[in-house]
């Protein structure tokens, strides 16, 4: 699985339009930012930090094809960059993202 973080309002947006070509920064980097288990962490303290009330979603990469590019990102690490549209069909599932103590609180057994 692959994993996006979405905020309230995107994950809405999402859910009523049916699909998504992202947040503001995927818009301006032309490509939708996923990380995977070992990664959305690091990705939530670092680009969301402070933020509540998030949506953590997973989706299985095989569907996306090609679209589908894993490219060297922060510290080097391989991070995956859809190019192309996501479709609120292709989140296999998804659980809110609190935020307790500073920390994001992440669905047990995915770190």
């Amino acid at each position: 699985m692959i994993y996006k973080i979405f905020t309230t309002e995107q994950w809405h947006q999402l859910e009523a339009e049916g699909t998504t070509l992202g947040a503001p920064i995927d818009l301006a980097d032309g490509f939708i930012h996923f990380s995977t288990a070992d990664q959305v962490a690091e990705t939530a303290s670092k680009h969301f930090a402070e933020q509540d009330a998030l949506i953590l979603a997973a989706v299985d990469p095989a569907p996306l094809g090609e679209a589908l590019k894993w490219e060297e990102s922060r510290g080097g690490a391989l991070f995956p960059h859809l190019y192309g549209a996501l479709k609120l069909e292709d989140v296999t599932k998804h659980w809110p993202l609190a935020l307790s103590g500073g920390r994001h609180l992440f669905p047990d057994g995915l770190l």
